[in-house]
């Protein structure tokens, strides 16, 4: 494949994601992803077959990019607190640059049980040991007292939870709270401080 066919299916690709991102799956048609590439519909079904699978592909991209800060294995000169504060700030600052992606993975899950697969394949046979070595240093932790008696999962859902709602109502803000953009983002800047301080307060014993 030559550099311009190359750049005409990164270029199908990455129209295809910004539609799917503002539209979802069901209201985005290969005839628009075409128009927006630049390109007739057939070069859409020529590079990726069926627009099942360049949304599955984008999905998975997508999914991957919501947990890589969780499956990030490069902490191991780290405290426990450290690790935990890198996670969640590493998550956060994924969502400022990515505000449509949390909406984006759970309608698509609301609208195909499927999806919930690409989610497990990308914990479960991507990064399995990260996964298993943090879940057992956290069980270390807890077996030396330094923090109280949970799960990993917990600790997962409670970083997301807080994390993702403030981009979730980010809209609902900006019109009936902060309606100027440079408090909007100092106040940002302050949710993910405050979230690490509930979290890393939450798990104490």
């Amino acid at each position: 494949m030559n550099g311009s066919n190359q750049n005409l299916e990164l270029e199908i690709l990455n129209a295809a994601e910004r539609l799917f991102l503002r539209k979802g799956f069901s209201l985005t048609s290969t005839t628009e992803i075409a128009k927006e590439a630049g390109c007739n519909q057939a070069l859409v079904h020529y590079y990726y077959r069926t627009k099942e699978k360049l949304f599955t592909r984008i999905y998975e991209k997508n999914a991957l990019l919501f947990l890589k800060d969780l499956l990030d294995g490069n902490r191991q000169s780290l405290t426990f607190e450290e690790k935990i504060r890198e996670i969640i700030e590493g998550h956060f600052n994924m969502l400022i640059k990515n505000p449509q992606l949390p909406l984006f993975l759970f309608n698509e899950l609301i609208m195909n049980e499927k999806r919930l697969e690409i989610l497990r394949e990308n914990l479960d046979e991507n990064h399995p040991e990260v996964y298993r070595k943090f879940e057992n240093e956290l069980n270390r932790e807890i077996e030396k007292g330094n923090i109280r008696q949970t799960t990993l999962l917990d600790l997962i859902l409670t970083t997301f939870s807080l994390n993702v709602m403030l981009f979730i109502i980010s809209p609902i803000l900006k019109k009936a709270f902060i309606n100027d953009e440079t408090r909007y983002r100092e106040f940002v800047d302050h949710r993910r401080e405050e979230n690490v301080r509930i979290i890393l307060l939450s798990l104490k014993p």
